[in-house]
């Protein structure tokens, strides 16, 4: 007989190797969206040099790039986490 984590439900688990459990997680979307993110900046920043000439440009592009990914990671987990409070609030088990 397998035995879960104390406070974790077997449905819960996703992964249980010696001791370690890993529930999912609502903000998986906004972690992938992340690592989207860091990888095409980082082959953006590698090409970059190649693609403009002017050092001007090159820092706008990385600049504006950089900017632009975070205004979507914020968007992103705000929506994450007023959905979460939304759901929690309609709960019938919610704490008035």
């Amino acid at each position: 007989m397998r035995r879960e984590p104390d406070g974790m439900k077997e449905a819960d688990i996703v992964t249980v190797r010696k001791g370690f459990a890993v529930a999912p997680s609502p903000l998986n979307e906004v972690k992938l969206d992340l690592g989207v993110i860091l990888v095409v900046g980082l082959v953006l920043l590698l090409v970059q040099g190649r693609a403009l000439d002017s050092l001007l440009l090159q820092l706008l592009l990385l600049l504006s790039y950089g900017v632009l990914g975070m205004i979507w990671i914020i968007v992103r987990a705000r929506r994450v986490v007023a959905k979460m409070t939304q759901e929690r609030g309609q709960s019938p088990n919610a704490a008035q």
